[in-house]
């Protein structure tokens, strides 16, 4: 048999990988630096990280604190934290910029708790395109007459198997975020 479902699966993993990666820039009401991980300041005109020009710390459960290795960068840094869409309001005290991330509500919470399962699912449909161009050459290897009837069914099965394991990941990661969140 000449299909190989390893291609297939190092694409569920990746999209697995990638969801989980997604779900840690998600405010859980505790201070998390991966929350400024897609904010990017202009820096001698080109788009910087904010950990590639400022120490970033989370010094307690709450508060975030950025210290700047270029103080003239301050105020540059505190204005991306404001376009950004975390939803934190910097405080600068002139040698630092503080972020504060307050107590979540049961109305955040659940909120927070609905975004991650839209982003489950979505991360689902991921793994299923990739069912689905996997079966389409399954079907065009049986259509060109390299593999038999039989052997086309033991390769759609194979990677029905596969889809079900990286969905039931997808699963348990979605459950760990969601209990995270409500436990906070």
């Amino acid at each position: 048999m000449k299909f190989d479902t390893k291609a297939y699966e190092e694409k569920m993993k990746k999209s697995v990988s990638v969801y989980s990666e997604s779900l840690t820039v998600i405010r859980a009401g505790r201070a998390n630096t991966s929350v400024l991980k897609g904010v990017e300041v202009s820096y001698y005109g080109t788009m910087t990280p904010i950990n590639q020009m400022a120490e970033v710390k989370a010094v307690d459960a709450r508060t975030i604190i950025i210290t700047p290795w270029d103080m003239t960068t301050l105020k540059e840094i505190e204005k991306a934290i404001l376009a950004s869409d975390i939803g934190i309001t910097p405080i600068n005290d002139g040698r630092t910029i503080r972020l504060g991330f307050p107590q979540l509500t049961e109305e955040r919470r659940r909120e927070l708790s609905k975004q991650i399962s839209k982003m489950g699912e979505e991360a689902k449909v991921a793994i299923r395109n990739i069912r689905r161009e996997a079966n389409d050459e399954i079907k065009e290897m049986k259509k060109n007459s390299e593999i038999n009837e039989d052997e086309q069914k033991q390769c759609e099965k194979q990677t029905q198997d596969l889809t079900d394991k990286y969905i039931k990941e997808i699963d348990r990661v979605t459950a760990d975020k969601d209990k995270e969140i409500m436990e906070i």
